[in-house]
């Protein structure tokens, strides 16, 4: 499919009488400059000034973004702005406040970067309800003063309208459906070559810096584990890229279900997550490698192989697109009205990792040290917050998750949380329960009967014994006190008795009231996505 600009607004008089013949690039995903359609029509725009631009919206602040994603974020502003100095004798400009107000400010008098409001204003579009409604209301502001408004499909292989339109107007909820799906709409287009050049900048334009995390209002955690595991920005990502796509006989024998869920230096997925999140590597880019990778030879399929969480991430797209409400339980024609608890002590105990179950616990530590989880220590701690354990609802689950995993998505956040709290016709079998005492050869793929793991995130199980490590309040009491771990003092009880709780749990699903029709008999569910691009199997998470 072509990409295409949205509706061009006739230029007119704004008010201030005339227009500058300049251009405002607004990076908001997309931080890139390889593949980049926005960045590329500009080059070509003709007007004399270019100003790329950042906006640091005050909503994505630190209530609902953790210190590592907007360390990451920061991180890549740094690598965007560094890229077009070193490349396009331009710099990024980096403003802050409601995208709304200081956009608004530009098209109305071009403050506070231009004698007068733009001639062009170009974006790429976003599907996420926020950003949606944000950018309606920019375009309605560009319209008021005359100012032409592009966009730009770049942030997925398809263009979700084109997808759509196709698809006669539904998201796949299927992997075969999604394979189907993109054999209609043929390979997604090549990527684009970084242009040689764009307009300068205009003289005596203020500098605009990216700000610190100090000055954003957060405290820097440094030293501890993992803090800079993974450095934002598109450097940093393409070489993650490259170093990948160079194996080809991992890319050739990828299966997402058979990675391991317990390794972590290095872990044994791409970790390209984060950086197609913020736009930092393109998925088109990733996904043309793959089969430049493969060569031809035999390879894995979806939904397993690195091509089929490239489907997985889109799928989500277009489930988030398509479906009412899909980011919570109300008024979700896909989500089963589960009745879950509602127990501030148990989702905090979660959150902390300090459930008392090592496994979970590491994971959930993990998760705020490092800010990224193997999809399956996903899969574990979705299934033990929600249906497994603690009946908790998977929308307070998805906020915490959303608030600290560095590949927050909201599309893929909101459908892996759907699935795997057992309420959406993609989920797996409500009864399919993990055990957070797994076993080494259970679906967890955790292959780690020494522990390092659970050693690793959480100390003060340091020096248990691997017999006891998975589950040590068995262990007797002279093993802990040897291990400097008396469980109860120096590490929680089990919070509650799996065995009891995930039966009666099972039974309350069972009676809770029926969510919409099932895919269509013979069709395999929908697997749930981890650690973006997706997961291949299920359960979830």
């Amino acid at each position: 499919p072509k990409r295409k600009a949205a509706p061009k607004v006739a230029a007119k008089a704004g008010s201030s009488g005339r227009l500058q013949d300049a251009a405002v690039l607004w990076f908001r995903k997309g931080l890139r400059l390889d593949d980049n359609p926005a960045l590329v029509a500009a080059a070509k725009s003709g007007v004399r000034h270019l100003c790329p631009i950042f906006v640091i919206d005050p909503h994505f602040g630190p209530k609902h973004v953790g210190v590592n994603r907007y360390r990451f974020l920061l991180e890549s502003l740094s690598d965007l702005d560094a890229q077009l100095r070193k490349r396009l004798g331009s710099r990024l400009l980096v403003l802050r406040g409601k995208p709304e107000t200081v956009l608004g400010d530009i098209l109305r008098s071009g403050k506070p970067l231009l004698g007068a409001p733009p001639r062009l204003l170009m974006w790429e579009r976003d599907t996420e309800p926020y950003a949606q409604a944000r950018d309606a209301a920019v375009a309605k502001l560009a319209e008021k003063a005359g100012v032409e408004v592009q966009t730009f499909v770049g942030h997925t292989l398809y263009d979700p309208d084109d997808a759509l339109k196709v698809n006669k107007g539904k998201a796949p909820s299927t992997m075969p459906g999604m394979v189907t799906l993109a054999k209609a709409l043929g390979e997604p287009p090549q990527p684009l070559a970084v242009p040689s050049k764009v307009p300068p900048l205009p003289a005596g334009v203020k500098p605009f810096p990216v700000p610190t995390l100090k000055e954003m209002g957060y405290r820097d955690v440094g030293g501890k584990i993992g803090t800079h595991a993974f450095p934002g920005g598109e450097t940093a990502g393409l070489a993650r890229m490259a170093a990948r796509l160079k194996d080809t006989e991992y890319i050739r024998t990828f299966e997402k279900p058979k990675t391991r869920s317990t390794a972590f230096d290095p872990p044994s997925t791409t970790v390209l997550s984060p950086y197609l999140k913020f736009g930092c590597v393109s998925a088109r880019r990733f996904f043309h490698g793959l089969k430049k990778s493969i060569g031809g030879k035999k390879h894995t399929q979806p939904p397993g192989s690195l091509e089929g969480q490239l489907y997985f991430r889109e799928m989500a797209y277009l489930q988030g697109l398509t479906v009412p409400n899909f980011d919570r339980a109300k008024g979700n024609p896909a989500c089963r009205p589960v009745p879950w608890d509602k127990s501030a002590a148990k989702l905090k105990a979660w959150e902390e990792g300090k459930t008392g179950f090592p496994f979970i616990d590491a994971a959930m530590r993990q998760l705020k040290q490092v800010g990224w989880l193997h999809h399956l220590a996903r899969h574990a701690v979705a299934c033990f917050l929600t249906r497994g354990d603690l009946w908790q609802s998977w929308e307070d689950g998805r906020d915490v998750f959303d608030r600290l995993l560095l590949d927050a998505d909201w599309a893929i956040n909101n459908m892996n949380w759907l699935a795997l709290s057992g309420v959406a016709p993609w989920s797996p079998p409500f009864f399919r329960v993990y055990h957070p005492v797994p076993k080494m050869d259970s679906a967890l793929n955790v292959q780690d009967p020494e522990g390092e793991y659970i050693r690793q995130y959480v100390p003060e199980l340091r020096d248990m014994p691997a017999k006891y490590i998975y589950a040590p309040w068995t262990a007797p009491l002279d093993v802990q006190k040897e291990a400097k771990c008396i469980v109860g003092k120096d590490y929680p009880k089990p919070i509650v008795e799996h065995e009891r709780v995930s039966k009666a749990n099972i039974a309350r699903f069972k009676k809770s009231p029926r969510a919409p029709p099932a895919p269509a008999a013979g069709a395999k569910r929908l697997a749930p996505a981890g650690d973006q691009p997706a997961s291949g199997k299920r359960p979830r998470r």
